[in-house]
This record gives structure tokens, C-alpha cells and sequence, in this order.
């Protein structure tokens, strides 16, 4: 990584992409966003990594969304495209990535946390919208459309106030709640067990997930039943059943 804002650290087959402005809360700024899309490209392009954990560093933010002083400084009014990285929106990232939320996540924070795939959050982390409190928007919130239910999108967006961490896992955002001090080590366990998996099925279910919430019901059968079958026809499909009748541990090829 060229950028101090935003490192990048390998563990085994996991990497680690940490927000690193714990003075400004890991808000978005200049240096953040160039430096997270650094890291996307390279955890993206990294055959030896199998899984991505996206966290903030410090023990108060996760991120606490835009650089609001940077950007009345620069005037910003429409965003330009790419404004923000945005994993399935103008980032490809053909790996699994986990948010370990240890703290407040307001705004582009709560986009960070909303556009990975698993979220781990700490028992004080907060999530909200505010930008209906600063004249700002939250396109970047559609994907929650198919996350929540209409009415808890609508309070997100137009009250503007944050909701604890157990309300987001409740009402499904977040899948678990932990005190801070286990957020990174139960994301890293859910990161190992991933990779542990066969690595062809973990990328065809991840695709058929996302891919599902875009199309219907019958229309997504027939795209699943096209990502598995590279799925079915590789030597890891007869690995798996192989060395369960053996009892050891798979050797999966990834082909």
C-alpha cells in the first residue's frame, strides 16, 4: 500500500484492510477513499487471499462517514462517480469481505459496513443515516431494500438517528454483536472457517446471493443452476464427499 490512510495486512489466506485516521473517527476522507480503493484492487487481484475483513482502527469509529470539513472546503455538490468505492457498484471484488464494525458507522461509514458481505459489530457500535440532517443523500442505500423492511429504511433515511447495534442485528443488517474487544477476533473466525471451505462453491454461493436479490424468483434458479455448474464439474465436487467417506480434512484444488 502507497497510503498511510488506509492499510493492508495479510494473515494466512485473510487480509486485513484497516481505516487508519482514528483522530477524524476514519471518516472519508481523500486520502481514506483513494486508499481504500487501493486496497480493494489488491485484495481483488491477490490470488493468495481468499477472504477480506474491513475494519477502523481505534476504539470509538468504524467510520464516521464523510469528511464533512474536507468537503465544504471543496465545494463537493453531486459526487462524481466513484466518489466513494463501492463494492458491486463501481468496485469489483470477486473475493467474500467481512466488516468488523468497532465502532460508530454513520453514513459512508454505514455504506462501508452495508456493502460487505458478513457484518460483525461491537456491543457500542451505532448505525445511521444522517444525511438528512446535513441537506446530503444516501443513494448508496438501496441495496437495503432487499436487506430490511420498507419501514425500517424509511425511519433510517428520514429521521436520520442511529440505531444500536442489537436493533440492526434484529432487524437483520448485522449477523453478529460482540463486546469490541472480540469484534476482530470472531471476524477473523468467521474469516478462517470461509476460507476453509471449498473455494469454488464459496464464490458461486456469494455470486447466487447477490445475484438473486437483482432478478426473480425463476430467473435466479436458472443463473444458480449455471454458477454451479463449473461447480459440479470440478475436481473439488469429488474431493469433498471423497475425504468425508476417508475422514480427513478436504485438499481443495480450487478447480
Amino acid at each position: 500500500m502507497t497510503n498511510s490512510a488506509v492499510t493492508y495486512v495479510v494473515e494466512g489466506e485473510i487480509a486485513v484492510v484497516t481505516l487508519n485516521d482514528p483522530d477524524h473517527r476514519n471518516a472519508l476522507s481523500r486520502s481514506i477513499r483513494e486508499g481504500l480503493r487501493e486496497a480493494f484492487a489488491r485484495l481483488d487481484a491477490d490470488a493468495d487471499v481468499r477472504v477480506g475483513v474491513l475494519t477502523g482502527a481505534g476504539d470509538r469509529a468504524f467510520c464516521a462517514g464523510a469528511n464533512l470539513k474536507e468537503m465544504s472546503m471543496e465545494a463537493v455538490g453531486v459526487p462524481p462517480k466513484g466518489y466513494v468505492p463501492i463494492v458491486g457498484r463501481d468496485v469489483h471484488l470477486d473475493k467474500v469481505l467481512i466488516a468488523a464494525v468497532n465502532g460508530t458507522a454513520l453514513g459512508g461509514g454505514f455504506l462501508l459496513a452495508q456493502m460487505a458481505d458478513l457484518v460483525v459489530a461491537a456491543e457500542n457500535a451505532v448505525f445511521g443515516m444522517p444525511e438528512v440532517r446535513v441537506g446530503r443523500g444516501a443513494p448508496w442505500s438501496v441495496p437495503m431494500s432487499r436487506m430490511v423492511p420498507q419501514r425500517v429504511w424509511m425511519e433510517l433515511c428520514l429521521l436520520g438517528e442511529p440505531i444500536t447495534a442489537q436493533r440492526a442485528y434484529e432487524v437483520g443488517l448485522v449477523n453478529a454483536v460482540v463486546p469490541v474487544q472480540e469484534v476482530m477476533p470472531r471476524a477473523m473466525k468467521m474469516a478462517t472457517t470461509i476460507a476453509s471451505n471449498a473455494p469454488l462453491t464459496v464464490r458461486a454461493s456469494r455470486q447466487m446471493v447477490h445475484l438473486a436479490g437483482e432478478m426473480g424468483r425463476s430467473a435466479a434458479w436458472d443463473v444458480a443452476d449455471a454458477l454451479f455448474e463449473e461447480v459440479y464439474r470440478s475436481a473439488d465436487a469429488q474431493e469433498g464427499p471423497t475425504a468425508f467417506r476417508d475422514r480427513r480434512t478436504p485438499r481443495w484444488q480450487g478447480k
